[in-house]
């Protein structure tokens, strides 16, 4: 796990050079290179890993795809959004280089990763990026995140307690990044359909489990463990999994989530997803 973080870090740095005008180089920089655990990129390596393909082919896409989150994030934490002025225990990107910068820089990141993942993938044939950047716009876009983010805008402070929503919210807004990184990894190994099942199931599950597990921290952890302001979903009445059912139900629904995850990646004997799994039930047990 950590040489995998290790070289996606380094990638990452060798991509995002800065030029002029050095103020949107910089904000996009910022993010995209905050200490992180860097989990969707490797996953997508970790998933080209599976089906016997070449690692450093998918790094490329798997940088792209840290881009991506990065722009979520930035845009996430907006005034307009969220509203948050930390992220990971720094300044969040706004507070740092103000709110119009801030947009620009996660729309330079949305269209800077794919850019990349053209430019640099060397290895991939032209069909392979094809299919690896039908993927990536349709998780970028409004069948995608921004789907989930605009119905989670509109579940605040309106007291819905609708476990589809709910579902829905946590489909686009977070299972939706993971399915990219397992499914484009596993696109670039040239996995067969059955393969790419297992990858959407798989991805399915750890993003409810993630999002769910976030909920929880989100009312259990000091700012210190998490990096970011705590409380602030139970403050703006938001639909989380820890508001429609308690704490005490989203422990045990995450933990069956974590039994079927680990049923998956035993077939792939995945020391990296298990180790990723360990140390989240770790973070709960405390």
């Amino acid at each position: 796990m950590n040489n995998l973080i290790e070289k996606v870090n380094k990638a990452l740095e060798e991509y995002m050079v800065e030029e002029y005008p050095q103020d949107i180089f910089k904000s996009m920089k910022y993010t995209v290179t905050l200490p992180g655990k860097r989990l969707r990129p490797v996953m997508c390596l970790e998933a080209c890993r599976f089906f016997g393909g070449d690692m450093e082919a998918a790094m490329p896409t798997a940088c792209a795809i840290e881009m991506l989150h990065a722009q979520s994030l930035i845009h996430d934490d907006l005034p307009c959004m969220d509203n948050d002025d930390f992220r990971r225990g720094k300044p969040s990107n706004h507070k740092v280089f103000g709110e119009a910068i801030a947009v620009l820089a996660g729309d330079a990141l949305l269209s800077f990763a794919p850019q990349l993942i053209i430019e640099k993938s060397d290895k991939l044939s032209d069909s392979v990026k094809i299919k690896v950047l039908h993927e990536f716009m349709k998780t970028a876009g409004a069948y995608g995140l921004i789907a989930g983010q605009v119905v989670d805008i509109e579940s605040e402070n309106k007291g819905i307690k609708d476990s589809k929503v709910l579902e829905y919210i946590h489909t686009h807004k977070t299972a939706d990044l993971f399915r990219l990184a397992l499914k484009a990894g596993a696109i670039i190994a040239g996995a067969d359909e059955k393969g790419l099942q297992d990858m959407d199931d798989l991805a399915q599950k750890f993003g409810l489990a993630f999002q769910i597990y976030d909920d929880i921290l989100d009312e259990i952890s000091t700012f210190e463990e998490l990096g970011k302001t705590v409380g602030k979903d139970k403050e703006a009445n938001k639909l989380t999994y820890t508001s429609l059912y308690g704490l005490e139900k989203a422990r045990e629904k995450v933990n069956s989530l974590f039994a079927e995850i680990y049923d998956i990646i035993d077939k792939y004997n995945s020391e990296v997803f298990r180790y990723i799994i360990d140390n989240m039930k770790k973070k709960l047990d405390k």
